[in-house]
């Protein structure tokens, strides 16, 4: 009998038990814990991401390069949606019934519980007229975003554009993107993504059995703000910007030019180009299939990423490292009797001119291959080493110009160029005891040697301050406090003593500046600018026009280089461009006779016309 009621009491506390515990987890889940009265009201709650402005990006004179429009994503909860008049939604949004029928199915798909997008980026125009039946479509509403807008459609190269994420992106970022979500996918909206992206938020609306927004939830507690993403002062020039691109319409070829002070890039041109306007709005995809198809190639970024041989241009880096190298002076005096000889059978490397006794300043002036010729063999056969050794001694003097390697620019997917290795040469003879004259043509800028435009200018950058540059960069300042990078500001060594320059300088003045000069029809009234004209041998076409300067010669603003693919002549071709673009930024005007201007402008280039116009 004892353990009878022993075992009633045991009993009866566990039933007392298990009710207090039912008690007090039901007082906690109503009064305490409001999570769970929210997800019982989520049949009339809206749970609205908020997406923040992407930071503008502005010029360096602060006119607007990028900023932001709205668009409206169509958002539909499957479950949802019923009675719906499909033949009104298809009308207010244009699309016919076969696609309503397949956007229902892919949102059933990701889930029919949960709002997915239906249609993305509708325009304000559209969005007016569909707000007004919104009440007639159950399981349906509108969320806002922005989209990329270019007031000047300019350097979309430089800029890039921005992208619906991918797998990918969303498992890189550990759960920031969600699908849906836009991120940079090029330029500089790729390499500041996460300063531009800024910071979502979430708020909570109220709606009737209509779905009607009938008032926020809670007053906002449960809301969380938006913060727009931050703001970026380009280092371009958006007048120059405009100008070097019409200048480069109907061309292939790139345009850089850089302030030698502080390495900011003043114009970034690909040519040719497009109006980035084209990858924003519904049509995004049509139109970057286009641009893929086109075989002038919009979308390649070639101031980084295209190889040029730079022609005569490079003899300004030759005579700098062999005078460093102490295998020739100003005073040092090669015979041009019209071309280079070398080599057991006696081949010759032609010069445009019969220059006789050349020094280092007229072999500038006049372009004389002969001279550098001369100058590469001493380099190569004449420093008491195998020519491999000395090659590689070469071959690094180069490096310190920034040449077979990464400058470290602030865009994606820059390109090294191509400075051969000596075993290169030595697998391509089958030995190792070659000698200057089996690859003599990289002594003026031909050959294997392969050189981005970006690392031109940089050159041209280096001799404006006469030994040092500072890494190219397209971003002055990051948001209110204006931030630089510290990797911008540090100064970089070319490896040359500033003496050995002034005599390079001089022979560059010579070029523009004195009858005789292979750029004298492109001297600028009241500015001495010193440049360096070459024509780059080019075995698939005509050859290319390039021409490299700086101006003025006296604390230098601007160092340029131009890249015309198939021109010809670079003092007939792209001497002009540099002239114009000099002298608007430096005076704001522009003296070039108007018929060579009118030729430039209207030069054509182009192996065909774009498909549809999207190129400039």
């Amino acid at each position: 009998m004892k353990n009878y009621f022993e075992r009633k009491f045991v009993i009866s506390g566990i039933f007392i038990t298990v009710i207090l515990v039912f008690v007090i987890r039901l007082f906690y889940m109503q009064v305490i814990d409001k999570s769970y009265w929210m997800s019982a009201n989520n049949n009339v709650l809206r749970r609205e991401m908020i997406y923040p402005g992407r930071g503008v990006i502005y010029d360096r004179n602060g006119k607007v390069l990028v900023r932001n429009t709205s668009v409206y994503d169509l958002m539909v909860v499957p479950r949802e949606t019923k009675d719906i008049d499909t033949a009104l939604l298809c009308q207010l949004i244009d699309i016919d019934v076969k696609g309503y029928h397949t956007r229902i199915a892919q949102a059933k798909k990701f889930s029919p519980y949960r709002a997915s997008i239906f249609e993305k980026q509708l325009s304000v125009k559209t969005y007016a007229k569909l707000q007004e039946h919104l009440y007639e479509l159950p399981g349906f509403y509108v969320q806002h975003r922005t989209v990329r807008k270019y007031p000047a459609p300019v350097a979309p190269q430089l800029l890039g554009f921005i992208q619906e994420v991918n797998e990918r992106d969303i498992v890189r970022s550990e759960g920031f993107y969600r699908s849906g979500d836009y991120i940079g996918a090029t330029g500089i909206e790729r390499s500041y993504e996460k300063l531009l992206r800024g910071k979502r938020g979430i708020t909570n609306t109220v709606v009737d059995v209509l779905n009607r927004p009938k008032g926020s939830f809670m007053d906002g507690k449960y809301d969380t703000l938006a913060v727009s993403g931050e703001g970026l002062i380009a280092t371009i020039d958006r007048d120059l910007q405009q100008l070097a691109e019409k200048l480069m319409s109907r061309k292939k070829g790139a345009v850089v030019a850089i302030e030698p002070a502080t390495g900011e890039i003043l114009t970034y041109v690909s040519a040719p180009s497009y109006d980035p306007n084209k990858m924003v709005g519904r049509e995004r995809g049509n139109n970057y299939a286009k641009l893929l198809k086109d075989q002038n190639q919009p979308l390649f970024n070639r101031p980084i990423q295209a190889y040029y041989p730079p022609g005569s241009a490079f003899k300004v880096v030759a005579a700098l490292t062999a005078q460093q190298a102490g295998v020739i002076d100003q005073h040092t005096i090669f015979n041009c009797p019209g071309g280079y000889r070398y080599g057991k059978g006696n081949a010759i490397m032609r010069c445009e001119h019969v220059d006789g006794p050349t020094d280092l300043i007229k072999s500038i002036q006049r372009s004389c291959n002969t001279y550098y010729g001369y100058t590469f063999a001493k380099m190569i056969d004449s420093r008491g080493m195998p020519a491999p050794e000395a090659y590689e001694l070469w071959r690094e003097a180069l490096g310190k110009f920034g040449l077979g390697q990464k400058l470290g620019i602030d865009l994606p997917g820059e390109k090294t160029g191509l400075v051969p290795t000596s075993e290169f040469y030595t697998k391509r003879f089958g030995s190792s005891k070659w000698q200057s004259g089996y690859n003599i043509s990289l002594s003026i800028g031909q050959g294997e040697l392969g050189i981005t435009p970006l690392q031109m200018a940089n050159i041209m950058a280096i001799v404006a301050n006469r030994g040092f540059y500072y890494r190219p960069h397209l971003v002055k300042g990051i948001g209110e406090q204006k931030i630089i990078k510290e990797e911008f500001k540090e100064r970089m060594d070319a490896g040359v003593e500033e003496k050995y320059y002034e005599p390079v300088i001089e022979g560059m003045s010579r070029v523009v500046n004195l009858p005789g000069g292979t750029g004298y029809r492109l001297r600028i009234p009241g500015i001495e600018m010193c440049g360096k004209t070459g024509t780059a041998q080019n075995p698939h076409g005509e050859n290319h026009a390039v021409f490299f300067a700086f101006a003025p010669r006296h604390n230098p603003k601007i160092a340029i280089a131009v890249f015309v693919e198939n021109a010809g002549y670079g003092g007939t071709w792209a001497g002009p461009i540099a002239n114009m673009l000099i002298e608007k930024y430096i005076n704001d005007t522009i003296s070039l006779p108007k018929d060579v201007q009118d030729r430039i402008y209207n030069a054509d280039f182009l192996t065909s016309e774009t498909e549809d116009k999207l190129t400039s």
